[in-house]
């Protein structure tokens, strides 16, 4: 594939004033943990929270916008990513303020660097973000909870802008927080969020962390190309289950591979395409629906067109 037309031009007549960066077809792939994809036709990365107002409400209603975090649960698919992509970074969506018993944290934080934050500051309760491999973002769009714990227990409200560029912030209850999942409309990109810690003792709540830390390695391969848990639990049941069920662990579909390890994760073992990987996974949920009559969802985002 050569590429998409430069919207460049385009963006910057609609938003003249626009201080952050702005690429056209970057290769999306190492910005993945899976390491495969296409390009973005518009790669963004704003200034601050200002800055990304200005690009949307000057952006053609037409012009598609999605938006990445880590990269941890994704999926680029090799055709590439058409309209702007936005990537939030730096100090404006990357840092942590504390106050009392409070964590303010810019939507680019890693979900491991706000539980240390916590931590150091004897707040417990958020240590189980330790075991979450993605960023604030990514934790409030789908209610990321990991051993035990999920956002929605310590989520105060969340900041974003709209697509309009407004402004917009939720509190708990207007989030709509279920398994995996927020009610919030879709067009909002999240900037920065409010959680809430309680007193404890940093000693006690670094030794869960470690606990985390150790039951992840144990049992998950982070060490692999992965794109973390792929299915989401079915009501009342596990999704690695019902995969083993159906004799998936360690099916391979070109580079890609069910882990051997846990077989919820699906690993690039070099060389797979997107294709590749979704194709796995899209057979894997064959073979269960086959064999348990269940319908596995998928709990990795997958964007983008095919090659």
């Amino acid at each position: 594939m050569t590429g998409f037309p430069d919207l460049i031009p385009q963006i910057r007549a609609g938003a003249p004033q626009l201080r952050g960066r702005l690429l056209a077809n970057p290769s999306l792939a190492d910005l993945t943990w899976f390491r495969v994809g296409g390009p973005a036709q518009v790669l963004f990365t704003p200034a601050d929270e200002e800055d990304l107002a200005h690009l949307l409400a000057g952006l053609d209603a037409g012009v598609p916008v999605t938006v990445i975090g880590l990269g941890s649960n994704l999926i680029v698919r090799d055709g590439g990513v058409p309209g702007v992509v936005i990537r939030l970074g730096g100090r404006a969506f990357g840092s942590v303020e504390i106050d009392g018993q409070s964590l303010r944290a810019g939507t680019a934080v890693p979900d491991m660097r706000l539980a240390k934050a916590a931590a150091e500051a004897g707040l417990d309760g958020l240590a189980f973000f330790r075991g979450i491999p993605g960023s604030v973002g990514g934790a409030l769009r789908m209610n990321a909870g990991a051993h035990g714990g999920e956002t929605t227990d310590v989520l105060v409200e969340a900041r974003g802008i709209d697509r309009t560029g407004r402004l917009r912030t939720f509190g708990h209850a207007e989030m709509g927080f279920s398994y995996r999942h927020t009610s919030a409309p879709e067009d909002v990109i999240f900037t920065s969020a409010l959680f809430r810690g309680r007193p404890g003792e940093r000693e006690a709540i670094e030794a869960e962390m470690e606990r985390v830390t150790a039951a992840r390695e144990a049992a998950q391969p982070i060490r692999e190309r992965t794109g973390g848990s792929t299915f989401k639990n079915p009501p009342g049941g596990k999704a690695w289950q019902l995969v083993d069920a159906a004799g998936c662990r360690g099916l391979t579909m070109g580079g890609a591979q069910v882990s051997e390890m846990h077989c919820n994760f699906l690993i690039n073992r070099g060389g797979a395409t997107a294709a590749d990987i979704e194709g796995l996974g899209e057979e894997v949920r064959r073979r269960v629906r086959e064999t348990s009559g269940v319908e596995l969802h998928w709990e990795i985002k997958r964007i983008g067109v095919a090659a």
